[in-house]
This record gives structure tokens, C-alpha cells and sequence, in this order.
């Protein structure tokens, strides 16, 4: 139960100290024992000052620090709480108990993904030094021709260590704390994490089967919403496509949106099973990132990054103060692997794949009256009542599915299911055993 320590002796919840760095070690103490939750709201400045003897001053220090950690967020009306997810210690991903069917993960299958030892041995050490460009000519020259395809301005290319490093990189180039990042929701769970951990506040806007709905959007964009961060293609955890036409509709509604930055995370790239319909308006700040993650293997840290030439710039220029560049060695690699055709039809093979067993599963569902969303990439959305019976219920039958309250802010129970590795076989032993576990909770099939 989420408590208000606002009345109370925040003595009682391990919060002590007499400097900020103090106070502030105190409460992330706290919060990683378990003392305080998620939700929890803190006294005020001046309350919090009396208790602990200190000066106000000292107190909003200590404050500050948090926010900037994410660990804090502040709401008018409503003073400090504890984030949702204060980043404070990681977080392992679930474990899949031996013998269960993994479809929790949200992994690609490793069957359908290309081998990686004939790219190797065809490349060439770089003997890249430091001041050389850090774009590979090759890379730059199949980046550009694979966004320009999608419609993306190709003119200012980076390249990033992974979808989030580039959304991190991104976010950190224009906003700051306190900033409101809209957010589909559901969502991405890394993202919304991220997001707090940034000291930023997220803010949901729903979505369907064609990406954001755009009324919605244009309710959300208050004058404190700095950037939207939305997946064009392959959404997790609900598959929504950007058609084209929701495409334009929400580039209309951003167009209005003065000086709001749009981050789009094409993750999947290759094997989403849609096409990329842009939404970020032409002036503006704006950046599309694609990952080779899910198409070429999880361990190829790499995504290319187009944007607005400030954008672009000032990523480069922080770049090239911390990590420097991403490893000539990687670049080569996926620049040796975009130009084999084995590889690409091996990436279409993959694609095609993977809209055939989605379907298979919706289809399972549909036969016994379930409701589930998932019109491209890796993972099918299916709306629940209870999200802990059904994934416990779930897993007493040998499956291994994802709750869904990682990825939800304001939006209804569900759980995720990954059908990367899913066969229609099993599609349909799974539909039969997600519908008895439902009938077993609930009287009924149909969890709405």
C-alpha cells in the first residue's frame, strides 16, 4: 500500500542526515529496501527541513539531486514522490523457469537470424585513430539509402550503440529535468524507465492498432511537453503499425506543435512486418532511429540515427566526448551485412516469418473468443482482468508470458506474449490453455 509520509515522522522511513548528500543517500536507502515505494509521497521542504534540523536550503538540495537521478518526481499540487521506477539497482529480466515455453523475453529467434562468422571473416581491421570520421563510408552510404527509402531525411547521420543509447542521446540533447516526454502508452518499458531515470516526467497518450491516436496526442501537448517519443513500426508491447494516413494525421497535429522534439524508435527495423510510415515533421527537431537489434542479432549494439542538423550535431559533438565513436569493427560488420543479398533475404525470410506466426496466434485467440491486438512485429498485447493470475495460471501450463504493468501507465490490465519462436501448433495449444485460465478466474472466456 502506497503511504503519504507528508504527516508523518520521516524518521519512521530511514530519511536522515545533515548535509543533501546525506539526505539524499538516506531516501535512496529507503527506497532500496523497501521502506518507500513507488508512489510515496515525501514531506515538504519545510517540514522535512524541521524534522531533520537542517535549513530548507539543504533540503531542495537534496531534492534537486534526486529529480536529477530520477528517483524523485515533483507535481503541482501533489509535492515530491517516489518515481514509479526510482533507477536505483537492476533489474533482471524474469526468469523462465526450465521446461516452460519462453514467449516472456521479447527476443528475435535465433533460428532466423543470420550467421555471423562469413561476415567476419571478410572484414578488414580499421586502423581507425583518434580525429578520423566516425562514420563508416560504407555504413553512411546504406544508412542513408535505407531511411531515404522510409521517406526519412538522410542528410545528418549518426551512429549510436543501440536504440535506447540513441533515444538517451536524444532526450539529453534537448530537454531538461522536469521536462514532460509524451509516450505511447502502453509502452516500451526500457523507455518509460528511462524516461524517470532521466529526471523526466512521462506522460501517457494512448494508442490502437495504427499507432497514436491523434486527438489524444494533441490533448497531451500542454506548453510542458518538451518531446514525443513513439515506435513508427513493431511497437512494444502492442504491435500498433503507423499506417500512412495516421502517419500524416500525426505529423499534423506535431506541426502544430511548436519546437516539441519527435523521437521515433524503429527498433525492428527489418523484420516488423509494416512499413515505416514517418511521422516527424520536415522543420523541427527530430530524430528516427534504426536498430539492426532484432533483424541482424541482439549482441550488434548498433542503430543508425538521422536528424535535424542540431540534433545530429550536438549528438556527434557528445559523443565524441564520452565513448568517442562506435567500433569501426561493428560498423563494417553490419555495412558487410546489409550488402549480402543472402543476408537480406534472409531478413525478409525472417519478417515474413514472424507475421506468420503473430497471425497464427490471433487467429487461435479469435477461435476462442479472446480479444488480442498485434498488427506487426514480435509480440501480441491480449487484454486481462487480472494480470498475475493469468501469467501464474499461464505458467502452471508451461508458458512463460509477460505481465503488462511495466509497460502501462493509465492504460487497461494485459499481458504480453512474444511469438517470434511461436508455431501455429502451439498457437493454438496456447489460445486453448490462455481460455481456461481465463474461465478459471473470471467464469468466462473472454477476459473483456
Amino acid at each position: 500500500m502506497i503511504s503519504d509520509l507528508a504527516q508523518s515522522d520521516p524518521a519512521r522511513y530511514g530519511i536522515d542526515g545533515r548535509t543533501a548528500s546525506q539526505i539524499a543517500a538516506s531516501v535512496e536507502g529507503a527506497v532500496t529496501a523497501g521502506t518507500l515505494a513507488a508512489g510515496d509521497r515525501l514531506p515538504s521542504v519545510r517540514r522535512l527541513a524541521e524534522a531533520l534540523a537542517v535549513s530548507p536550503a539543504t533540503v531542495a538540495s537534496a531534492f534537486r539531486t534526486l529529480r536529477q537521478r530520477g528517483v524523485l518526481v515533483t507535481r503541482e499540487r501533489s509535492g515530491a514522490r517516489i518515481s514509479g521506477r526510482p533507477p536505483l539497482a537492476f533489474r533482471p529480466e524474469p526468469h523462465v523457469p526450465s521446461g516452460a515455453v519462453d514467449l516472456a523475453s521479447g527476443n528475435p529467434d535465433p533460428a532466423l537470424l543470420p550467421r555471423l562468422s562469413p561476415a567476419l571473416a571478410r572484414i578488414e581491421p580499421s586502423g581507425l585513430l583518434y580525429g578520423d570520421h566516425a562514420i563508416d563510408p560504407r555504413l553512411r552510404a546504406q544508412a542513408e539509402a535505407s531511411l531515404s527509402a522510409s521517406g526519412v531525411p538522410a542528410s545528418h547521420i549518426a551512429v549510436v550503440g543501440g536504440a535506447m543509447d540513441g533515444v538517451e542521446r536524444v532526450l539529453g540533447a534537448h530537454l531538461q529535468p522536469g521536462d514532460q516526454v509524451l509516450v505511447e502508452d502502453p509502452g516500451y518499458h526500457a523507455v518509460l524507465d528511462l524516461v524517470r531515470a532521466m529526471a523526466l516526467v512521462p506522460r501517457p497518450v494512448p494508442l490502437d492498432a495504427e499507432g497514436a491516436l491523434p486527438d489524444a496526442l494533441a490533448r497531451a501537448l500542454t506548453p510542458q511537453a518538451r518531446a514525443l517519443v513513439l515506435t513508427p513500426r513493431a511497437q512494444n508491447p502492442g504491435g500498433s503499425a503507423v499506417t500512412a494516413e495516421r502517419a500524416i494525421a500525426l505529423r499534423e497535429v506535431m506541426q502544430r506543435a511548436d519546437g516539441v522534439l519527435v523521437v521515433e524508435d524503429d527498433h525492428a527495423g527489418g523484420v516488423a512486418g509494416a512499413p515505416h510510415h514517418p511521422v516527424a515533421p520536415a522543420a523541427g527537431r527530430w530524430a528516427v532511429i534504426r536498430s539492426v537489434g532484432k533483424s541482424l542479432g541482439p549482441d550488434l549494439r548498433l542503430a543508425v540515427l538521422a536528424a535535424d542538423a542540431e540534433t545530429a550535431g550536438r549528438i556527434e559533438g557528445r559523443q565524441r566526448l564520452g565513448t568517442g565513436w562506435v567500433s569501426h569493427l561493428l560498423q563494417r560488420m553490419v555495412a558487410t551485412l546489409w550488402e549480402d543479398p543472402q543476408v537480406r533475404a534472409r531478413v525478409q525470410a525472417a519478417s515474413e516469418a514472424y507475421g506468420q506466426r503473430r497471425a497464427a496466434l490471433l487467429s487461435a485467440l479469435v477461435a476462442q473468443g479472446i480479444t488480442a491486438q498485434g498488427a506487426s512485429g514480435l509480440n501480441v498485447w491480449i487484454p486481462v482482468r487480472e494480470e498475475e493470475t493469468v501469467v501464474t495460471g499461464l505458467l502452471g501450463r508451461g508458458w512463460a508470458v509477460r505481465a503488462g504493468e511495466r509497460f502501462r501507465l493509465d492504460s487497461p490490465a494485459a499481458v504480453r506474449v512474444t511469438t517470434s519462436a511461436l508455431t501455429a501448433a502451439d498457437a493454438t495449444r496456447f489460445a486453448a490453455d490462455l481460455a481456461a485460465v481465463l474461465h478459471a478466474s473470471h467464469g468466462r472466456t473472454h477476459p473483456a
